[in-house]
């Protein structure tokens, strides 16, 4: 009789009684903190993704376009501080290049193989600075056209990428670097994609490569790029030799 007359119970299909309260309780029920949590780390795992994928695209894409965009001002920057210092000689043998101040933009290089509009600053260092938008020369090489080993280094991948395509040079292609008095003209004899070295290998550098403490007897020209796409220790290397210096008439 109690259950017949409680409002909360009705009669169930085919005679007993159905308590709604039970029903209700479990409708109302909160929800736990498990799910809660799974939420929160679902938001913050989602987060965290499209921060990373923005950092990638910003140093794969962002990075490049910026600092592209800087070395042509940097180009532009150098010829003009060209036309503006002291006048050029005409004639004779060619003065010796002066060493530049650290980090300063101090020449530039051309690569015929890698596009008719290749052309990138150097700069003075191989810091992560110094090579954000340029090639960076080695201080401890040889000046350009100098009896010794000029020694460049560039990104493949990131911060304009200038030796991005380094890989594909050939025996015979011609790396052209301009100075204020002159413009030499260096060629590939032993391609980039034949050599790869660890980023600890200094004999790369050596005034005569491979052959420490001997004495250079010839101009030469080392380029160095990352060997992959993605970070690692491994470099590629590739040497040239001076073929050609031009005096420059201003």
């Amino acid at each position: 009789m109690g259950a017949m007359n409680d409002p909360t119970s009705r009669p169930a299909q085919g005679g007993g009684v159905v308590d709604d309260r039970a029903r209700v309780g479990r409708k109302g029920a909160p929800r736990g903190w498990g799910s809660r949590l799974l939420t929160v780390l679902g938001v913050l795992m989602l987060t965290l993704g499209l921060g990373y994928l923005g950092y990638v695209g910003w140093e794969f894409f962002g990075t490049t376009y910026v600092s592209k965009r800087a070395a042509d001002d940097q180009v532009v920057g150098l010829r003009q501080e060209w036309t503006a210092g002291d006048p050029v000689q005409t004639g004779g043998v060619p003065q010796t290049e002066a060493e530049p101040p650290a980090s300063s933009t101090a020449w530039l290089i051309r690569i015929p193989a890698l596009g008719p509009d290749y052309e990138w600053p150097i700069v003075s260092g191989i810091s992560l600075s110094d090579l954000d938008h340029s090639v960076g020369w080695f201080p401890t090489s040889a000046l350009p056209g100098q009896i010794g080993n000029f020694a460049l280094a560039g990104h493949r991948v990131t911060h304009g990428e200038p030796f991005r395509d380094l890989l594909d040079l050939e025996v015979g292609d011609e790396v052209i670097i301009e100075t204020q008095t002159a413009i030499y003209t260096y060629v590939i004899t032993d391609p980039p994609s034949k050599l790869t070295v660890q980023d600890t290998e200094s004999w790369v550098l050596d005034p005569v490569p491979g052959q420490p403490g001997k004495a250079p007897t010839e101009a030469l020209i080392t380029l160095t790029t990352c060997q992959d796409f993605f970070r690692s220790p491994d470099r590629s290397v590739g040497f040239g030799v001076l073929e050609k210096t031009e005096l420059k008439t201003l």
